[in-house]
């Protein structure tokens, strides 16, 4: 991410965080906005055009969303009076919003922990994964396919990130897509994502302990999502970010097998 994409992107999240009121509605008319703007290259162009005054990319703005929310049209037109890096950069940063919308509009719905469901169903299913990731078929069919399959087993603002994403995947794997989304959300609510892989599930009380841990380790809260996976041999493999915790039987007796080697 380019240093004028970071400071836009600042500035345009801190116009949603103002706005009032932000409801599901105004994370779709966002999502709307992102898709518009990704689907045309002059559109797009128009309105990263650094060479254009501010007030002239907000007024184009306010022209092509005009049937937008207030909300919304708000939020668009502090984001294209920021200089972005590239119009690929305002598009995502345009989706960037949408999610963080919903993170604010469904306050208490685990859409983390929902997010991260829906990922391991595409994982689980490479005939599901093929069929949103192909360039064939629409991508209203993609969006409808997902809403069947997820129905009513995910909040309302969880299936509006997941349908809007696969809608407009633009290139990108849907499962890094949900992943994006996740980190997004949980950014929003100021705690990290720890993805536990266990061999039996957890209990409540050792998820509870398991959170209050990595808090204190992190500093901050913790979004917990757990993996069943028969590799891990006792205890715990747990991941965040890019940083790793195995305390499972398995990864001591690899450290052994390796120390003794050497």
């Amino acid at each position: 991410m380019g240093s004028a994409t970071a400071q836009a992107l600042e500035a345009s999240s801190s116009a949603l965080t103002a706005a009032q009121p932000i409801t599901l509605d105004v994370a779709g008319d966002l999502f709307s906005a992102s898709r518009l703007i990704g689907e045309s290259t002059a559109l797009s162009g128009a309105l990263a055009d650094a060479s254009a005054p501010a007030d002239a990319r907000a007024a184009l703005a306010s022209r092509v969303f005009a049937g937008a929310s207030a909300a919304a049209q708000s939020v668009l037109g502090t984001v294209v009076s920021q200089r972005w890096s590239s119009s690929a950069d305002l598009v995502e940063g345009v989706e960037e919003l949408a999610v963080r919308a919903v993170a604010i509009a469904a306050p208490d719905a685990d859409i983390e922990g929902e997010l991260f469901s829906v990922s391991r169903l595409v994982a689980d299913n490479s005939d599901l994964e093929l069929a949103l990731g192909s360039r064939m078929g629409g991508g209203a069919a993609k969006a409808a396919l997902v809403q069947k399959l997820i129905d009513t087993r995910v909040h309302p603002a969880t299936a509006l990130i997941v349908t809007s994403l696969v809608r407009e995947p633009r290139g990108r794997r849907v499962r890094r897509l949900l992943g994006r989304a996740m980190r997004i959300v949980s950014s929003q609510r100021d705690r990290i994502v720890a993805t536990v892989h266990t061999a039996a599930p957890l209990s409540a009380a050792q998820r509870d302990r398991l959170r209050t841990v990595l808090a204190g380790r992190y500093g901050r809260q913790i979004a917990l999502n757990e993996v069943l996976d028969s590799s891990v041999v006792g205890g715990l493999r747990v991941q965040v970010a890019d940083d790793v915790i195995d305390g499972s039987i398995a990864a001591r007796l690899a450290d052994l097998r390796q120390k003794l080697a050497g």
